[in-house]
């Protein structure tokens, strides 16, 4: 019987690359990048509609990706017709109805997929999973700030 191997870098890497890998296959089916999943959910999550550059500060900060690559993501976005730009006094992107619709089946499909993935996992083990990832992710941010 082999023990349990203590969590690090390349479980957790292992981990997010094959859910990951699941997830983009899921999506693709739609249409659907994994970046433009990430930014129909935000959207979708502020009420449907969201400040631009607030939008670009989240994914940036979330995937540790450039702003040009989420304004490229906001470009096919809109240009498919599922963001549209919102009136007003600040630049906000919202959800067109296609844009709605697709982020409700998308996550529609991604909770069946976690239903699946962790579905008999003890509650108490995806807690202190949860806790433990919280802590490892403020920590490496940290380090990226340079504190």
């Amino acid at each position: 019987m082999s023990a349990t191997p203590t969590v690090n870098g390349q479980i957790v890497g292992r981990a997010h690359y094959a859910t990951r890998a699941v997830l983009e296959r899921l999506l693709a089916a739609t249409g659907t990048t994994f970046h433009q999943s990430l930014a129909l959910n935000a959207v979708a999550g502020n009420g449907g509609a969201i400040e631009r550059g607030r939008l670009v500060d989240r994914m940036t900060d979330a995937l540790k990706i450039e702003a040009a690559v989420v304004e490229a993501t906001l470009a096919e976005l809109t240009a498919a017709d599922l963001l549209a730009e919102v009136d007003g006094t600040v630049p906000r992107i919202g959800l067109t109805a296609a844009g709605r619709d697709r982020q409700q089946a998308n996550g529609a499909e991604v909770a069946d997929l976690t239903t699946r993935l962790y579905a008999d996992l003890p509650a108490e083990d995806l807690e202190a999973a949860g806790r433990v990832l919280i802590e490892v992710t403020a920590r490496a941010n940290a380090v990226l700030a340079g504190a």
